[in-house]
């Protein structure tokens, strides 16, 4: 497939964890991939990025201390460990793939981008 696939999502009380998966396509090896996540009635906003070879990475500094982002290129799968998570953190996760290299929090640099996977925190 050429477009991201995410999957991973689903409904979690606070404080617990989830892992959601991209499979990035098979045309993003060399590129830098992102996730982003858009709550209802909110903008698409950052949340993290790793680049081509997973060597640099960044995180939103909303969720720093709780998520990461890694990066498998036998399996050519982005991951996002959200730990500790909170209500605030329900959104659909996007996955998208960069135009170069390495990326970070602009939108305007992702090209392919996937349906997305819905995180739900319960209180």
């Amino acid at each position: 497939q050429v477009m991201p696939v995410e999957s991973g999502g689903g409904l979690v009380q606070a404080g617990e964890s989830l892992r959601l998966s991209c499979a990035a396509g098979r045309t993003s090896s060399n590129n830098a991939m992102g996730w982003f996540r858009q709550a209802p009635g909110e903008e698409r906003e950052f949340v993290a990025a790793i680049s081509w070879n997973g060597g640099t990475s960044s995180i939103a500094d909303s969720v720093k201390d709780r998520f990461s982002v890694s990066r498998d290129r036998v399996k050519n799968t982005v991951y996002l460990q959200m730990n500790n998570l909170k209500p605030e953190d329900t959104a659909v996760y996007y996955c998208a793939a960069a135009r170069g290299a390495v990326s970070g929090s602009d939108r305007s640099q992702y090209m392919r981008w996937g349906q997305g996977t819905q995180v739900t925190v319960s209180s």
